[in-house]
């Protein structure tokens, strides 16, 4: 399973989604919509994962990076030592994970995690 995801910001929702789908032939493992809007997706096309949401993400704007980390804690620390911009710091989640968010010295957009995406699909 990979260890790096990227997560797109899908400013235009559902058509995105099927975009992904129809365009580049990558089959939805999971969607969660919210009042119509993808609260939450991945997709996988081979051994390739992407996860996304609905966004307002500006036009042009790169897209976010997930790293599945066991010692989300550790790596965050790691990181923040490195220098990075802390976005939030390492939390529960209701799913039972780990995660946390931080930005690189260039800016890019970094969550680390101990959910590892398509893991109950292999």
């Amino acid at each position: 399973m990979p260890t790096l995801i990227p997560y797109l910001t899908l400013r235009h929702g559902h058509e995105s989604l099927r975009f992904l789908v129809e365009g580049l032939g990558f089959e939805p493992i999971t969607v969660q919509a919210d009042d119509g809007a993808i609260a939450h997706a991945e997709l996988r096309r081979g051994d390739a994962v992407v996860m996304g949401g609905s966004g307002k993400a500006p036009v042009g704007a790169a897209p976010g990076l997930y790293l599945v980390e066991e010692d989300v804690d550790a790596a965050f620390e790691r990181a923040t030592a490195a220098g990075a911009d802390v976005v939030y710091g390492p939390e529960e989640t209701e799913w039972g994970t780990k995660r946390a968010r931080f930005r690189d010295l260039d800016g890019h957009e970094w969550s680390i995690g101990s959910y590892q995406p398509g893991r109950s699909w292999a």
